[in-house]
């Protein structure tokens, strides 16, 4: 074969090959997605699925339609038990919130977040006191000198579920003031709010998504934020105060930091193009301007995480969780 004609047919293998590498990597949905939530809705991780699927629907970031459905039974292990045995199926996601560990943890369900896919974190959601406006407490310390005289058991604490988040912070808030709660459990963050504004708790942990239409409209007060420095967000919200204005719990005396996953699975064996097609997707509704408002209004930690640095970090709050169960006393028998 002359040189010419071997060049040339070199460079058609090579095409092909690079076609035919292209087209490989080149996955995308094909049916409408199914964005599960394993939680009830008006919480955080509702509010924000159904801000993604606004999103992707309003820029045209899928082809095919991306359907929310709320699974929140066994605090959220149908949810996760449908995913998991979805194997194989590229088209259904779940958004996480810490329930990924604790719900195992407390119930025994047949599930680990090994079983699952890793995607991306998205955002780490931060943990608020709040009271009541109407209530006296203007401070972290008014509000503990307040719980401590109370009756064992009087001061009620509203929270998400039970042996979830909400329930291992109060828990963690009874060991520091040496008080004990009444926690009383809700299906969701938007509900929890309601209930503190009615007065029929004294107090939640709430996120600040769950509960910054309550502060705006007066009727809510944040004392402070379960974090190891302020929130960033300096835009007022109410009474001239910003979410950087609420102090840390720990630098009021309260010796307790938490912050809550929220991050994307998929179903267990998807392909690296698979994985690879949400990563890219999740970066480009990242790049909105909605999602930016999003995370402002919501006073989001934005940190941002896929691969093996994701996998790194979920593994190490499996480990915590566990030792903060643990200490509540919440794991299931065997766990």
């Amino acid at each position: 074969m002359k040189p010419f004609v071997l060049n040339v047919a070199l460079a058609a293998i090579a095409m092909s090959c690079a076609s035919s590498t292209a087209s490989r990597a080149a996955w995308e949905p094909v049916r409408p997605v199914e964005f599960i939530v394993p939680a009830g809705t008006g919480g955080g991780a509702d509010q924000m699925a159904r801000t993604i699927q606004g999103i992707v629907t309003k820029h045209n970031l899928m082809k095919q339609p991306l359907v929310v459905i709320n699974k929140a039974g066994g605090a959220g292990g149908e949810g996760f038990l449908d995913v998991k045995t979805s194997s194989g199926n590229p088209h259904k996601i779940i958004i996480t919130l810490s329930n990924l560990f604790t719900t195992p943890l407390a119930t025994g369900i047949p599930f680990n977040w090994k079983d699952l896919t890793p995607v991306a974190m998205l955002a780490l959601d931060e943990f608020v006191l709040w009271v009541n406006a109407e209530k006296p407490y203007n401070s972290v310390k008014d509000y503990v000198e307040a719980a401590k005289k109370a009756p064992s058991g009087s001061f009620k604490m509203g929270g998400t579920g039970s042996k979830q988040e909400d329930q291992i912070i109060t828990v963690g808030i009874e060991k520091a003031i040496d008080a004990k709660f009444t926690y009383i459990p809700y299906k969701g963050g938007g509900e929890v709010a309601v209930q503190l504004v009615g007065n029929h708790v004294d107090s939640t942990v709430n996120n600040p998504i769950e509960a910054v239409a309550q502060w705006r409209g007066g009727k809510l007060r944040p004392l402070c934020v379960f974090d190891a420095q302020p929130m960033a967000y300096d835009e007022p919200i109410a009474d001239g105060k910003a979410w950087k204005d609420i102090p840390t719990c720990k630098s009021q005396g309260l010796a307790m930091e938490y912050l809550m996953l929220r991050g994307i699975f998929m179903s267990p064996k998807a392909t690296k193009d698979q994985i690879e097609y949400y990563v890219e997707l999740f970066k480009k509704v990242r790049a909105t301007p909605e999602w930016q408002e999003f995370m402002k209004s919501g006073a989001f930690n934005t940190t941002f995480l896929t691969g093996a640095d994701y996998a790194k970090w979920v593994e190490a709050e499996e480990k915590r969780h566990e030792g903060l169960m643990k200490e509540a006393g919440f794991l299931a028998p065997g766990n």
